[in-house]
């Protein structure tokens, strides 16, 4: 697991890096995050934000597949995403 999550935090990074933010800088919070992430899409065949609920309407669901529809308009006010993954 641990390689993957390692991976899996290269790819986050390098499309944090495209769209002009980066990680958290505290590396436990990012591994523990993408952890869950991973958890999830082993679980439920995709990596469905660990702080927002399923629901039965698979058209939502969708929308918070990491990185989920919600993301860059939380940064841009808040500084972060809702799970702080992402920071500007």
């Amino acid at each position: 697991m641990k390689k993957e999550i390692e991976k899996t935090i290269k790819e986050y990074e390098k499309y944090a890096q495209e769209k002009g933010f980066k990680l958290n800088p505290d590396k436990k919070v990012v591994e523990n995050i993408v952890e869950v992430l991973l958890k999830k899409e082993e679980n439920l065949g995709k990596r469905y934000c660990p702080c927002r609920r399923l629901s039965e309407d698979k058209q939502k669901n969708k929308e918070i597949i990491c990185p989920c529809k919600f993301h860059l308009e939380e940064i841009e006010k808040n500084g972060h995403c809702h799970c702080f993954l992402f920071v500007k």
